[in-house]
């Protein structure tokens, strides 16, 4: 769906370049993120690849054409959810997406549909100047949909969402893979990228350091054991085992049957951990 070599993009009036010779390759069907905190360089990718951005270095495919080569017809084909809301403010949601969907040719979705699926059914005549800012999030989300694309970007697209409501968009991404879309996403938050990515790219100071499914690096990077918490007296105390030889441990049995079991949990590490360690840095 996406091949990238050696992409390489400088601003303007800048030194040092956004980002450096990158490589990776997003396949059909997939959630692809990038992981990094904020300057590393993942809205910067995005915006060359949804072609806001251009003068890039290095070569960039999408659809397995020459990103350079395509003209307006690409945008009959992705959709963009921007981490800033831009909407018309002095029009109704309703009135948002169907100024937006008539700029394509070809079908699009209606806008109550769409306002539907992103928890936002009753407000569609609502003013979006007087939406909140999670309200303006998920039209944003829901503007991204509306030409039924087959390669969605999204910007941080849970930001300034409440937990119900996140929850709502996530699995409205979850649902654009499972219809066979794919999605090119941007975090700062690994919880998100652990729960939707099939693949991560760890970016930083606008290099990638490593890409890796979530489930592989926690394994990698994590601890082969597990962890039992028990009950001692009322307080909280726990054992660590390896995992090699555990159904044969004496001990790790014996605390099964004698102990007061509260949780057993193996010794993954999280992504954000994982970051740390290869990059350094916090994700902030």
């Amino acid at each position: 769906m996406i091949q990238v070599e050696n992409l390489t993009f400088k601003y303007a009036g800048t030194n040092q370049p956004a980002i450096k010779d990158l490589n990776f390759a997003v396949q059909p069907g997939e959630i692809f993120g990038f992981l990094g905190p904020s300057g590393a360089g993942k809205s910067t990718t995005q915006k060359i690849l949804f072609r806001l951005l251009q003068g890039f270095q290095g070569s960039v495919k999408v659809f397995e054409r020459d990103l350079r080569e395509w003209g307006y017809d690409y945008y009959e084909q992705v959709g963009v959810s921007f981490e800033m809301p831009n909407h018309y403010s002095k029009l109704t949601g309703v009135e948002n997406l169907r100024y937006f969907g008539s700029l394509y040719q070809g079908d699009v979705m209606k806008p109550e549909t769409l306002l539907e699926m992103v928890g936002l059914k009753d407000d569609g005549e609502m003013l979006v100047s007087q939406y909140s800012k999670g309200m303006k999030n998920r039209l944003s989300v829901a503007r991204s949909l509306v030409n039924n694309p087959r390669l969605l970007f999204m910007d941080e697209p849970t930001a300034g969402l409440d937990p119900v409501n996140a929850r709502k968009i996530k699995d409205l991404i979850k649902a654009q893979k499972d219809a066979g879309r794919t999605v090119f996403l941007t975090t700062h938050d690994m919880t998100i990228a652990d729960e939707l990515c099939d693949r991560v790219a760890f970016i930083f100071d606008g290099q990638i350091s490593l890409i890796d499914s979530p489930s592989e690096l926690k394994l990698r990077y994590g601890k082969p054991e597990v962890r039992i918490e028990f009950g001692v007296n009322g307080k909280n105390e726990f054992q660590n085992f390896s995992l090699e030889g555990l159904a044969e441990n004496q001990e790790f049995l014996k605390t099964l049957r004698e102990k007061n079991i509260r949780t057993l949990h193996t010794q993954e590490a999280t992504l954000e951990n994982i970051f740390i360690q290869v990059t350094g840095r916090r994700l902030e």
